[in-house]
């Protein structure tokens, strides 16, 4: 620990000093890559360029990218850098659409993977008199163990609940003294709901700070999760085949996620053109981690949607640059008649009604040739037992009304009983698109 702000005094050397890193250990991916992966050394040798050819980051762009499909067709061990002797531990993806994605680490890759969240959580206030419950998976999802051992580094208490079992969460959380949560945003709603349906006020629970992540959620869930537990709500964001999580996240500003620049290169790209995209334009995150051993993925297109914010100067004194939280996925967006929508476009302006529940659906459908969009969401239940039918009408239609203001598209809004739609403990889904399977 570097003092009593920062985790580690890389978090805060001068930005030339970063760069000065980054460029020494772009130098060695690259060549850790060509140099113990055939897959990489195809792809150089196709395009023409080898590792000497890498003098500066301008030159990054000349590399190929790196995409899902790649680690799949390679199942499971064909983009490795290491031997599997060299391997202590393999996560995979879940595989719901064919074979699952594997990443593995070395013991220097666990090591720099648990300093890098251990970074997260410090940034955000985590310490060691803390008690940290960490509601997500324990198996092959890579949010359980990563933020387990994280937590455990700093000197937290760490309760590993894992997920489900919603009630007994709660009687954890007043047991022990759970002061910091791990979550999805979606299920620390379900557990708000839960905590009101066993006569339990969550402001009581007495929890500090919440970190939420694995799926997009808008300011406004923020402001909603917040006002509910009495806590303050931190964006985080990674993913398997950067190590987990820890590659970004909110410090106590709240305002775009801190990306540890001296561990990940990062590129804005237009998921159509793939052409580099500036400072402030919303594209595809393209990331290179730059200190993994045994998967040194170059130019993996994340398929998050985001931008990079404008270089200012954070109050907490970090010199790492931000990203805005995730906007959504480039495979999660829709095209309906002609206009881009994201989930997370809907759930903004839902989460910003206070008539409207904390739980939604959006399903997508064909009627003849024109393409129709359904959101179904649930009423707040204070709103439900007084409003008679003309009310809920009045309520429907503010929603038609706001949703079209910001999609540009007339939706169909149905508002349902609180408890009609199903509850998740993992990620959310909130996007149902029928119109392939018809």
């Amino acid at each position: 620990m570097y003092s009593d702000k920062y985790w580690e005094k890389e978090e805060i050397i001068p930005k030339k000093e970063l760069e000065e890193i980054q460029m020494k250990r772009m130098r060695w991916v690259v060549r850790n890559a060509y140099e113990n992966v055939p897959f990489y050394r195809r792809k150089f040798k196709e395009a023409g360029i080898t590792p000497e050819d890498i003098k500066r980051k301008e030159d990054f762009c000349k590399l190929p990218f790196t995409v899902k499909e790649d680690l799949r067709e390679n199942y499971p061990f064909g983009l490795f850098a290491r031997k599997k002797e060299e391997l202590v531990r393999i996560h995979t993806s879940s595989g719901t659409s064919g074979k699952p994605k594997v990443v593995g680490y070395t013991r220097e890759d666990l090591e720099n993977w648990i300093n890098q969240v251990a970074r997260c959580l410090y940034m955000v206030g985590c310490r060691k008199n803390d008690v940290f419950q960490n509601m997500v998976s324990y198996n092959f999802f890579t949010g359980g163990l990563g933020f387990h051992y994280a937590a455990e580094r700093i000197g937290a208490m760490v309760i590993p609940s894992g997920t489900g079992n919603t009630e007994r969460q709660i009687q954890c959380m007043l047991d022990f003294g759970t002061t910091i949560v791990h979550a999805t945003p979606s299920y620390a709603l379900h557990i708000k709901e839960v905590a009101e349906g066993m006569c339990i006020d969550p402001s009581d629970l007495g929890l500090r700070i919440g970190c939420f992540g694995a799926e997009p959620w808008s300011e406004n869930t923020r402001k909603r999760l917040e006002d509910a537990f009495g806590i303050k709500a931190f964006d985080s964001y990674g993913l398997s085949e950067m190590n987990g999580p820890g590659v970004a996240f909110e410090c106590e500003e709240q305002n775009g996620l801190h990306i540890w620049v001296d561990h990940y290169f990062i590129e804005i790209i237009d998921p159509e053109t793939l052409e580099p995209l500036g400072e402030g334009e919303k594209g595809e995150l393209v990331l290179t981690p730059l200190t993994k051993e045994a998967l040194p993925l170059i130019r993996y297109r994340t398929g998050d949607i985001t931008l990079l914010l404008e270089d200012e100067k954070c109050s907490c004194g970090r010199t790492h640059p931000k990203i805005h939280r995730i906007l959504g996925r480039s495979d999660d967006m829709v095209v309906v008649r002609g206009i881009n929508v994201f989930p997370s476009q809907i759930e903004n302006v839902l989460m910003r009604i206070p008539e409207v529940g904390d739980h939604f659906q959006v399903i997508i459908a064909r009627n003849g040739t024109l393409d129709e969009i359904t959101v179904k969401v649930e009423s707040n239940e204070s709103n439900e037992r007084s409003k008679n039918s003309l009310e809920k009408e009045k309520i429907r239609q503010k929603i038609q009304k706001e949703l079209q203001k910001e999609l540009n598209l007339r939706t169909n809004v149905e508002l349902l009983d609180k408890g009609s739609l199903e509850r998740y403990v993992l990620k959310s889904k909130r996007l149902l698109d029928l119109r392939g399977a018809l």
